[in-house]
């Protein structure tokens, strides 16, 4: 059995993707990610490559906010 989508969230960075799995763009456009290949969702909203991270987190000073006690691990 295939191992099932696994989204990552890095410590002050983007939402790290192992496909296979769809994205779907503001228009609605299906962009795919092949089993085997990474991608990285932008959290910061800074990136230029949207929805895709550019590394823009960085510059930006971007930081993630803790999650609620309850959340945690």
């Amino acid at each position: 059995m295939a191992e099932p989508p696994k989204i990552q969230c890095l410590p002050d960075g983007p939402f790290l993707m192992d496909g296979p799995l769809e994205v779907l763009d503001p228009t609605g456009k299906t962009i795919l990610i092949e089993a085997g290949k990474k991608a990285a969702l932008c959290r910061c909203g800074a990136s230029k490559t949207k929805p895709f991270s550019d590394g823009a987190h960085r510059k930006a000073g971007f930081r993630a906010s803790e999650p609620a006690p309850a959340e945690k691990g």
